[in-house]
């Protein structure tokens, strides 16, 4: 009866000790993911469809200075989006990265560089944001970023209804 007692007390207690350790690696400070990227070839035809077709609302598209889109986000839900982007010589069709909200940047990028993972040095991004690039194993880009609520996501998230 004392080793079996000794036996599930040592059970349970490895359990909690490997529950306990397999949250910690939990990475911290996350929001969501936040985003989808997409290039596309015909962007006012996938625009329209993400809009019209698919009854999602366009949050805000980024003209260049001859008044061509660069990137139009469609909003899904309050705080989830697909970023369409045209195609071109150094991005083809498809998909081109996912976006992760964080809560502090500079302490997630430290975090994942101890972890091993290679990303860049947070940067200013587009109006009260920060961004930094990560990459997986497989080549996939992770767009980790920083955004308050003067940024294009921010006033977007906002004005959800």
């Amino acid at each position: 009866m004392r080793i079996s007692l000794g036996f599930v007390i040592g059970l349970l207690f490895g359990l909690g000790i490997a529950s306990a350790v397999a949250q910690n690696n939990r990475l911290g400070g996350v929001n969501n993911m936040n985003h989808v990227g997409i290039a596309v070839e015909r962007f006012d035809e996938a625009l329209a469809f993400y809009t019209q077709k698919m009854g999602f609302r366009e949050a805000f598209t980024i003209r260049d200075e001859k008044g061509q889109p660069t990137l139009s986000y469609v909003q899904v839900s309050r705080d989830t989006f697909i970023e369409l982007q045209p195609t071109n010589a150094n991005r083809p069709a498809g998909l081109t990265h996912f976006g992760l909200h964080v809560q502090d940047l500079a302490a997630t990028a430290a975090t994942l560089k101890q972890r091993g993972v290679k990303i860049e040095e947070p940067r200013a991004g587009r109006a009260d944001s920060m961004v930094a690039n990560a990459t997986d194993p497989g080549g996939i880009r992770i767009e980790i970023f920083q955004f308050g609520p003067e940024s294009p996501q921010g006033k977007a998230i906002n004005s959800w209804k």
